[in-house]
């Protein structure tokens, strides 16, 4: 059981570990093992996220929730390849943790009566502007 939060904790048996070959750090090692890593976690399916959860990581995660609501994590960062498996582990933690944050729902306030003044006579003024610019022809300008 991974603990993400005191309400919320992962079964192992949910996550799908993949370890396949990557480049970065390894030398010429890196064409003969396999470090990198690839994390996925059915979402949808979950039994240990609450539904609103749920909802929030598909949103926090973006392009890394396939269609089927599988989130993939990659990690490569490391030349092990247990390394990786904790960076992402890790990762998928952290991205739980910010999702079952509830928003903060913002407060409506209304303009000040004061502010509502300037922008009102702001408005005027580039009016009159504007106004100044316009052409009008005098009585010369016809004879």
């Amino acid at each position: 059981m991974i603990e993400v939060t005191v309400s919320i904790s992962i079964s192992e048996d949910e996550l799908d570990f993949e370890f396949v070959r990557s480049g970065g750090p390894g030398g010429q090692k890196v064409n003969k093992t396999s470090s990198a890593v690839v994390l996925k976690f059915d979402i949808w399916n979950s039994p240990s996220l609450p539904e609103e959860v749920k909802s929030r990581l598909e949103e926090i995660c973006g392009k890394r929730v396939n269609n089927e609501g599988i989130l993939v994590i990659h990690a490569r960062q490391y030349r092990s390849p247990i390394r990786n498996r904790a960076s992402a582990l890790n990762r998928l933690v952290e991205l739980i943790k910010k999702a079952s944050e509830v928003p903060v729902q913002r407060k409506q306030t209304k303009p000040s009566a004061t502010s509502k003044r300037e922008r009102l006579a702001e408005k005027k003024k580039r009016g009159l502007l504007k106004k100044s610019r316009k052409y009008k022809p005098s009585e010369e300008d016809y004879e």
